[in-house]
């Protein structure tokens, strides 16, 4: 299958150049903070880290790793391929999703604070896939790391600025419409974890669908081909 090798290839890649390094450094840092913190704060600090790291870092590891594809001429061999875009980007979301899931799981554990690790994993897996979809659509049209920096800024706060209202008590029933909300309460297995992990999942399914039609596009302008 083209979507299984290209999904050990991502792995390889992220491998090689550092990234399960960087995630295991930061996985110590953090389990760290959390053993010196109080514990009280030790729920809430936890959901913040697992929001804000292996969650929504897929956004700039993504972006990082599709400007270096353009820059090694990696997406002109895809274009001229077999492989269909669709894969490509199933490969890509997954790849960064696995590594995403384990290091939330170790977070969470590392506070004593997760009641159901099949929920957390799965909220922490779908919040990874749309961040990491969104990163993707970005960095698509973007050929510098400061032209995607910039362009990921109303994305994020987008995302991450009702997500953190509602961590801090502003919690308006509506909000749970919210994909970022929704990655929130999945992590707290909160009252509405369930139903915000159906909300998640189509929010999930639309980013990567016009994930998979940004890259579609890209893929057909450097085969050559007429859109």
């Amino acid at each position: 299958m083209r979507t299984k090798a290209l999904l050990i290839g991502d792995i390889r890649f992220q491998f090689k150049y550092g990234f399960y390094f960087l995630y295991l450094v930061f996985t110590i840092l953090y389990i760290s903070l959390l053993t010196v913190l109080p514990v009280t704060w030790r729920a809430q600090a936890a959901t913040l880290m697992i929001f804000t790291d292996p969650a929504a870092m897929g956004l700039y590891f993504m972006g990082a790793i599709i400007l270096f594809e353009k820059s090694e001429s990696v997406l002109n061999s895809i274009a001229i391929s077999p492989v269909r875009s669709l894969e490509y980007v199933v490969s890509k979301l997954i790849s960064l999703a696995l590594i995403s899931t384990i290091v939330g799981l170790l977070i969470g554990f590392g506070s004593g604070n997760v009641s159901n690790p099949i929920i957390l994993a799965l909220g922490v897996f779908l919040g990874s896939c749309l961040f990491s979809s969104a990163g993707l659509i970005v960095a698509a049209n973007i050929v510098s790391l400061n032209e995607f920096i910039v362009a990921t800024i109303p994305v994020e706060l987008v995302i991450n600025v009702p997500a953190l209202a509602w961590l801090f008590g502003w919690k308006p029933g509506w909000l749970i419409l919210h994909p970022g909300i929704c990655i929130i309460e999945i992590i707290q297995n909160g009252e509405k974890a369930l139903p915000a992990m159906f909300i998640l999942l189509v929010w999930t399914i639309l980013f990567a669908l016009l994930a998979r039609r940004v890259v579609d596009k890209s893929l057909r302008v450097l085969g050559g081909g007429k859109l």
